[in-house]
């Protein structure tokens, strides 16, 4: 496990940020870059960090992680996501550096906490009214949701419910539905 980064206390909060954003950068260990990253989404729960993990870019490293093969970097790295998007500074840096292919892809992940911050997070990226991304609601998206709210998982299935409800119109969502090439079926539903 890693240990606790020696922070100076006159440095505070940034200060500790930086020095877990160093960690994970150094470190070779795969347990610390998992607990690292863990740290970090956890610290982007609160507001007042927005502004420092903007500053250190850990929406970057954090949108990075959804790339690796551990899929327990990935879990924690779109954890971290979902809790920063809620903030419109965050979620308009994720859509202007081309975030969402990579968290669209991981409505593949056999893990359903994954998938769940996945959805989550790509609905808190689609702004009330117009100004949508296509990408938020191309078809095999939509057709992915639609799979997502007849899963055993009342989560899943409720949460995929909202993203139907409030992010596609209808129209949208009769057209997956009825649509001939159902591009989605091949991605599993995630494990409980």
């Amino acid at each position: 496990m890693a240990q606790k980064p020696k922070v100076d206390p006159q440095m505070g909060r940034l200060g500790y940020l930086q020095a877990l954003v160093t960690e994970f950068q150094e470190t070779e260990s795969q347990d610390a870059k998992e607990q690292v990253l863990a740290n970090l989404a956890n610290f982007a729960y609160d507001p007042n960090n927005y502004q420092y993990l903007r500053q250190l870019r850990v929406l970057d490293l954090f949108l990075d992680c959804l790339s690796e093969e551990n899929e327990t970097l990935v879990e924690f790295a779109i954890g971290g996501l979902c809790n920063l998007c809620v903030d419109r500074a965050n979620r308009t840096h994720v859509l202007q550096t081309g975030g969402l292919p990579l968290i669209i892809n991981c409505l593949s992940s056999p893990r359903e906490e994954t998938v769940l911050s996945a959805v989550t997070t790509l609905i808190y990226l689609s702004p009330p009214g117009r100004g949508r991304h296509p990408e938020l609601t191309a078809q095999p998206v939509v057709q992915c949701l639609l799979r997502f709210s007849l899963s055993s998982s009342t989560r899943l299935r409720n949460l995929a419910q909202v993203f139907l409800e409030d992010v596609c119109s209808p129209g949208q969502v009769a057209e997956a539905r009825h649509a001939g090439a159902h591009s989605a079926l091949g991605i599993p539903l995630p494990k409980d």
